[in-house]
């Protein structure tokens, strides 16, 4: 049931707008406010689907109500209702934030029309919200040890910037992770995060995986098609496996990062893009450029910030947790219930060489919890865990 507050002085307006919107649907619940003031405290208090607010009005005029509205509940999609003087504030408020405008004397149908996508608009917002708490899940990092709290406080402080990231360290250590939360805690989360694993794209096709291509560029192109870089216009995105990218492909990189513009494969037609670039790698990039495998001009514009992920050897401490992180979920997975692991099991899994670091341990856990009995035992972990 969708629940609708009419902020509007003149009565007789109000009572048209419900009696519009109450025959329209039954589903609809109406609730009236005679000025910005009495209004502003009912949305403080409750919560509402949607907000029809006259712009002129006493104590607290509409746009007084909507930019109040917009810092604590930017939520709730706002309708702003104007005379026929105040046109031009109304084309404002959209400017401010609001939904949309409707003139009075209200046209029955346009009133309808906004109303109905308004509401839709405002649950594919919650959609999206429950969506990306649910994505946030996924991607929790897990850890109290001082390398941990360390990587943990750097993704606060870079974040809300704009710098570049170069994530490094071994394989299966969660460099994903580190990048997901840098998006995750930006000022870019609203936008998409487009993942492009470098070292699984064939050296010729990975320029038109990340630029695009027209029509004709080569044999297979049949059709314009937009690259990864053009995708993340507004968000950021996430280059995996930098390292293992061929050195024409960064070239082209290097020119989207400095110049915020790229060209799709065939053509010489520049598109600006708004992206912000975090990279990770398992190799040496110091190393690479001395073997000339990876330009110096680029590794300086991607390593603004570095960040190194600790293998799980190095943050032993951290296993009890992860075990602990890994059973809940796995058990959920498999809907069973999640089982306990003995002191003395978790003592040795915290002896284990985990060359294979948090990817490794994840499987092994899955493995205990399939095949050890009803609490995991250290003769479990030295049966199905043993290297």
């Amino acid at each position: 049931m969708a629940r609708i507050l009419i902020i509007e002085d003149e009565a007789a307006i109000r009572r048209v707008l419900v009696k519009i919107l109450s025959e329209e649907n039954e589903g609809y619940e109406l609730f009236e406010a005679e000025d910005g003031l009495s209004g502003m405290e009912m949305i403080k208090n409750e919560d509402f689907d949607l907000v029809l607010c006259d712009i002129k009005m006493p104590k607290m005029d509409g746009v007084e109500v909507l930019e109040a509205v917009k810092k604590i509940k930017p939520e709730i999609p706002m309708v702003m209702i104007s005379g026929h003087g105040d046109l031009e504030t109304a084309v404002n408020t959209m400017k401010l934030g609001a939904f949309d405008y409707i003139s009075k004397p209200p046209d029955l149908n346009r009133l309808l029309n906004t109303v109905r996508i308004a509401l839709d608009r405002k649950e594919l917002v919650v959609e999206n919200t429950r969506l990306k708490k649910k994505v946030s899940k996924n991607y929790q990092m897990i850890g109290k040890s001082p390398e941990i709290v360390h990587i943990k406080d750097m993704i606060e402080k870079v974040a809300p910037t704009e710098a570049r990231v170069l994530i490094t360290g071994p394989n299966g250590t969660g460099k994903e992770l580190v990048a997901h939360w840098i998006h995750q805690k930006s000022d870019r989360s609203k936008g998409a995060m487009i993942e492009v694993n470098c070292a699984a794209i064939p050296s010729e096709l990975i320029e038109s995986e990340l630029f695009g291509h027209v029509k004709g560029a080569f044999t297979s192109a049949n059709k314009d098609r937009a690259g990864k870089f053009e995708a993340a216009n507004g968000g950021t995105i996430f280059l995996d496996e930098v390292g293992d990218m061929s050195l024409s492909a960064q070239a082209k990189v290097l020119r989207a990062l400095q110049e915020n513009k790229v060209q799709r494969v065939g053509s010489d037609k520049d598109i600006k893009v708004d992206v912000r670039v975090v990279t990770a790698t398992n190799k040496d990039l110091k190393k690479e450029i001395a073997e000339g495998n990876f330009r110096e001009d680029l590794y300086h514009r991607l390593a603004v910030i570095l960040i190194k992920v600790p293998s799980l050897n190095d943050r032993r401490d951290d296993i009890p947790l992860l075990v602990d992180y890994f059973s809940k979920k796995i058990s959920t997975e498999h809907g069973t219930v999640k089982k306990q692991f003995s002191n003395k099991a978790i003592k040795l899994l915290q002896e284990y060489d985990w060359t294979g670091n948090i990817r490794e341990l994840r499987n092994v856990v899955e493995r205990l919890i399939i095949l050890g009995g009803e609490e995991i035992s250290e003769k479990d972990v030295k049966l199905f865990a043993s290297k």
